[in-house]
């Protein structure tokens, strides 16, 4: 191990008896107001948004430490948070009384820890940061792309920062700092949350349609600003009829073949929800939200 390497190894340490990270299952949360050592980072804005939805957390002084290394327990007692764990199974690897007993074994109950060798104070690496997000929303956004390392998918899809220039753009290797995570963390917590959203207006949706005499009604969910929702139906002859926030229709089905119901963060473009009736004048309705990967020739 290298003198840096060690010293960001014995830092980490030093935190983690200082009980800095094992906070993740208690209500000793600092304010972000506080902040001291990150006031002029980069990571600022992910850090006090970390720290303000209690997945991030902050020294008795109010200091992150965000040119530190992230370790494994710090970053899975974050995704735990984020994906708001509640069951748990034992994890026998961890010493007893080891403060991120209750994280690891959320993330054992829900499959985040296969094949991972259980190393709380491990530093981490772009590659083994990068696996833990992937084993985290598999359930959300299903598998990586599998021609790609776990590095290479994640910066591919915007959630890591590439290598700096004049390196391999995915260089598995690089080390993740505590701000660096911030702002992985900060991606992770926007996506459940807007994939909520967009599984609440779909439902709304759904509730609201009606199919009477040869004609199917409904409403658009009003919304809010974050997200533009549209009803489109698709003609026989490939035309398209759209309606938008808050707006009713009453269409007949003697023309349409199908409907398509997205919801889109107007923020940053990304999909929050895409639900299809491919069966009128049947509502059956799929969800076809974008994933990590879709294989070709797939849906």
């Amino acid at each position: 191990m290298n003198k840096r390497a060690m010293m960001s190894y014995l830092l980490a340490s030093v935190l983690a008896m200082a009980g800095f990270i094992g906070v993740a299952d208690s209500h000793t949360v600092k304010a972000a107001a506080q902040a001291k050592d990150y006031a002029s980072h980069t990571a600022k804005a992910a850090i006090d948004f970390g720290v303000q939805k209690k997945y991030l957390w902050l020294d008795s002084k109010g200091n992150f430490y965000p040119n530190s290394q992230i370790t494994q327990g710090q970053f899975i007692a974050s995704l735990v948070a984020i994906r708001g764990l509640k069951e748990g199974a034992p994890v026998p690897q961890l010493p007893a009384g080891h403060w991120a007993t209750m994280s690891y074994e959320k993330a054992q109950k829900a499959g985040i820890l296969a094949g991972v060798k259980v190393e709380p104070n491990r530093l981490l690496t772009k590659e083994e940061t990068a696996a833990l997000v992937y084993a985290a929303w598999k359930p959300i956004r299903g598998e990586k792309n599998p021609n790609l390392t776990n590095t290479g998918a994640l910066i591919t899809w915007g959630w890591m920062k590439p290598a700096p220039s004049g390196q391999p753009k995915f260089r598995e290797d690089l080390p993740v700092t505590r701000g660096e995570a911030a702002e992985i963390l900060r991606y992770l917590w926007k996506d459940k949350w807007q994939l909520e959203q967009g599984a609440k207006y779909a439902d709304e949706f759904h509730k609201s349609l009606e199919v009477v005499n040869g004609k199917i009604s409904g409403k658009v969910p009003k919304g809010d600003s974050d997200f533009m929702i549209k009803a489109m139906f698709i003609t026989k002859k490939n035309g398209r009829e759209g309606f938008l926030n808050n707006q009713s229709f009453n269409i007949s089905l003697s023309n349409v073949s199908s409907l398509s119901f997205s919801v889109i963060n107007t923020n940053d473009s990304t999909d929050a929800g895409i639900y299809l009736y491919t069966k009128l004048p049947t509502l059956e309705q799929k969800n076809n939200t974008r994933r990590f990967y879709i294989e070709k020739g797939g849906e």
